[in-house]
């Protein structure tokens, strides 16, 4: 996927699924390689993600789509605070 890296500041971040994560703040770049490594999210959903932190920072590889959004895969779903909970049961 090839796109201005300005055009993902700020736009919307959703799972496939529509469960909305965040927005995209700024990009973690690996200048030697010359690729886009990560997505630092601001505004994160606290419902998907139990961190403290003003946000987070997404694996590239789970971006499945940009455009007016972005769209990641639903890996992110397995930070839920439903599932911490289930794993202390």
């Amino acid at each position: 996927m090839r796109a201005d890296i300005t055009s993902l500041f700020g736009l919307n971040i959703y799972t496939e699924t529509g469960t909305y994560v965040g927005k995209v703040a700024d990009l973690v770049l690996d200048v030697d390689e010359r690729q886009v490594r990560g997505l630092a999210v601001s505004d994160i959903n606290r419902d998907v993600f139990d961190v403290t932190s003003k946000g987070v920072i997404l694996p590239y590889r789970w971006v499945v789509t940009s455009g007016d959004i972005v769209l990641v895969r639903n890996v992110v779903n397995k930070f839920r605070k439903a599932n911490k909970v289930e794993e202390e049961d």
